[in-house]
């Protein structure tokens, strides 16, 4: 699993490739993101595609909010279809395509007959947009109250059926803790925080702020990769997290920028924070989930 981080406005991490639902017995080691979608057997088929409202009038799924990186898509395009043209002037179409709004891959973990589970999240849809012009503004609310208790609903019930899966990282663009620009967000430390540590979650993985971090609480791992277009340094919310939390930042504005790479293991999801130039930041073993 490669994590990509592009940090404010919707460029975080690479999107998952349409395509048709693999063989069972398919295997992920140490792909890319957008490679995900062939190596998940039957997690893209429509019957694990919840139906939602519209992530928001006149806004397809891969356009969840205006932003300096992703231009909002036309208002005549279907607000739901999986294939639907690309936006104008943005990447080409294998490269914004989502089977939906947040959706739920089962992986195998290699060497093993344990599973691991990545539920994706729209924390957009979930918390509402936000400006992402230096600190910014945090998330003003969802514009869809409905949709957001939906994929709530949608996400809690996941995480009930991940009972058994030896590993579950949850991913969505806002953080749970920063210490960065943008710090913790309200709206997910109120409503994700407890599940993820309800369901004991193996790590959130997340960008929004231009830096890499890594910091654990209670046993669940926070991966902030938003590295992927500039670096920022500021540890402005350094004390808006709990004491202690914080094992590692990186966020110097000379670096070429840096990503995140996780790799499951029948003894561990080990995540590896990388410079661009290849060298390794930091790498820390995350355990397996009692089960």
């Amino acid at each position: 699993v490669w994590l990509w981080g592009g940090g404010g406005g919707g460029c975080g991490f690479p999107p998952v490739a349409p395509g048709p639902c693999p063989a069972s017995g398919s295997r992920a080691r140490g792909v890319a993101a957008n490679q995900l979608s062939r190596l998940s057997p039957g997690n893209l088929c429509p019957q694990s595609v919840p139906r939602v409202s519209p992530v928001r009038p006149g806004l397809s799924p891969r356009c969840p909010s205006p932003s300096p990186c992703v231009p909002v898509c036309p208002r005549d395009l279907p607000p739901m279809s999986p294939r639907v043209p690309p936006c104008p002037h943005v990447s080409p179409p294998s490269r914004r395509h989502f089977p939906h709004p947040y959706y739920s891959l089962r992986l195998r973990v290699p060497g093993s007959n344990a599973t691991a589970r990545l539920l994706l999240l729209d924390t957009v849809l979930l918390c509402g947009g936000t400006e992402d012009f230096g600190a910014g503004s945090p998330p003003a609310g969802p514009a869809d109250a409905g949709a957001a208790a939906a994929q709530l609903a949608w996400l809690r019930a996941r995480l009930a059926a991940a009972a058994r899966d030896r590993f579950v990282l949850v991913a969505g663009h806002y953080p749970v803790w920063s210490v960065a620009e943008h710090g913790p967000t309200a709206c997910l430390l109120r409503l994700l925080r407890p599940l993820l540590r309800r369901h004991r979650v193996t790590a959130y993985l997340c960008g929004h702020d231009h830096n890499l971090q890594y910091l654990e609480e209670d046993g669940v791992g926070y991966v902030v990769s938003g590295a992927g277009n500039f670096m920022e340094p500021t540890q402005r919310h350094g004390g808006a997290v709990p004491p202690g939390s914080l094992r590692f930042f990186y966020g110097a504005p000379e670096s070429p920028g840096g990503f995140a790479h996780v790799r499951l293991e029948p003894h561990a999801a080990t995540v590896t924070f990388l410079e661009a130039t290849g060298r390794v930041l930091y790498r820390v073993a995350l355990p397996p989930r009692d089960l």
